[in-house]
């Protein structure tokens, strides 16, 4: 099992106004058990380290070609740089050769105190902003324990903390994050059990079962990954906007769907999404935040 004093990594990213309140650094750890058909951030799905090729910064050069040493890659004037995913066994040495950036790993081990001195950097903006440190993912559940040893030693150091979960978890390692826990950002993506299995791969048994265990530790602000003719509807809003009433949630946040993970998805050599997926026009979700603020709810849209 890996150390509670080292975790997989994809990004740290300093002054994110959209994942909390007020100006924060949002850690995304590695790893997810879901495969959501709209998953902004692929990247972020296996655990391991990835390859990522960003085509549009390659020159050409060949150094790639090169210092593969599975032939994995090739280069051809017509097709350009092609990298052949099922000999590829993830070495990096193409990202070493590579001069323009155009190949990188996403994902390294690191310490609670290298995430640390990062977050660190920024605690004036966190005071004055009412900010603080947020942990995303992917999905943290998934490294619970690191997750744990960084949220008490943000509390130590007296800095607002949320987590950002879809919930799939063991209920006993949620439980042991929320003391350290001052807002949970539940990500809820359908109600329908069936409709989360097909889209997410999961069910949503366990997801809802931890929400409502969660709702009686922290504040809570649900958040909702808006797609147009998926679970934009009406009816079904309400029902979220009646579930998160009976919680005392804090308040819903829409977000609307966007296409950056069809680009995430061709730099890691992966189909995008089959359906045709779309955000819900701005005039249907001002009607349902009107649903929801009916509801005696707060409402915002993008965090």
């Amino acid at each position: 099992m890996r150390s509670s004093n080292s975790g997989v990594i994809f990004n740290v990213q300093r002054f994110s106004v959209h994942d909390g309140p007020g100006i924060r650094t949002t850690v995304f750890m590695k790893g997810c058990p879901l495969r959501c058909l709209w998953c902004s951030n692929p990247e972020s799905q296996d655990f391991s380290p990835v390859l990522m090729a960003r085509d549009i910064l390659c020159q050409g050069c060949g150094a790639c070609v090169k210092a593969c040493p599975q032939g994995a890659i090739t280069l051809s004037r017509k097709e350009g740089r092609k990298i052949d995913r099922q000999k590829c066994d993830n070495c990096f040495q193409c990202v070493s050769a590579c001069l323009y950036q155009s190949l990188t790993v996403c994902g390294e081990p690191m310490s609670v105190d290298e995430v640390m001195d990062e977050v660190l950097q920024d605690r004036l903006f966190y005071k004055n902003s009412g900010g603080g440190v947020t942990v995303s993912g992917g999905e943290a559940l998934m490294q619970s324990r690191f997750v744990l040893a960084l949220l008490e030693q943000c509390k130590k150091e007296n800095l607002h903390t949320a987590l950002d979960t879809s919930g799939y978890g063991k209920w006993q390692n949620m439980k042991a994050l929320l003391p350290f826990v001052d807002l949970l950002l539940f990500d809820l993506k359908h109600l329908d059990p069936d409709e989360h299995q097909r889209t997410t791969g999961v069910d949503n048994k366990i997801i809802l079962e931890n929400l409502k265990k969660s709702a009686k530790y922290t504040s809570v602000w649900l958040r909702i990954p808006l797609i147009a003719d998926f679970n934009d509807s009406n009816a079904h809003i309400k029902k979220i906007a009646c579930l998160g009433k009976a919680l005392g949630v804090e308040k819903i946040s829409f977000l609307p769907y966007h296409e950056g993970g069809i680009t995430k998805n061709r730099q890691l050599g992966k189909n995008a999404c089959l359906l045709k997926m779309k955000a819900p026009d701005d005039k249907h979700i001002l009607t349902l935040k009107g649903i929801v603020e009916k509801n005696g709810l707060n409402v915002s849209v993008g965090n």
